[in-house]
């Protein structure tokens, strides 16, 4: 089963976001990133990565400088701003308040020897 897209889409920015948030990056460096740290469940492809740094970097989150390296390429870097700290914050904010929602919905199993709570009827 693959990733659904849908909820990349949704948590695009705020993983991008989390990642920059770090140090400096450049693309391949950020997709790397991701995908360590989810185990290769996030794959982020140029067609979804390049649009959505830009649209950050439009929304001021994000800002970019070009440096060479040492074989002489240039390379964009994209670097969290004061705005996009601020952003992160509240999306970290956001998504702990619904993520616990999604849990609560979903229900967790009881640690063993422990009973189920009842739902009382209405």
């Amino acid at each position: 089963m693959g990733t659904n897209p849908d909820l990349v889409r949704g948590t695009l920015s705020t993983i991008l976001l989390e990642t920059v948030c770090r140090g400096p990056m450049y693309g391949y460096q950020i997709c790397k990133a991701v995908d360590a740290k989810t185990d290769g469940y996030f794959e982020l492809r140029e067609g979804s990565l390049y649009p959505a740094l830009h649209k950050l970097e439009r929304d001021g989150l994000l800002k970019s400088f070009w440096e060479e390296t040492e074989a002489g390429r240039r390379r964009k870097y994209y670097q969290i701003t004061d705005s996009g700290e601020k952003a992160l914050a509240a999306k970290r904010r956001e998504w702990t308040r619904f993520s616990a929602a999604v849990q609560r919905v979903l229900g967790t199993p009881p640690p063993a020897g422990e009973a189920t709570p009842m739902i009382a009827p209405a």
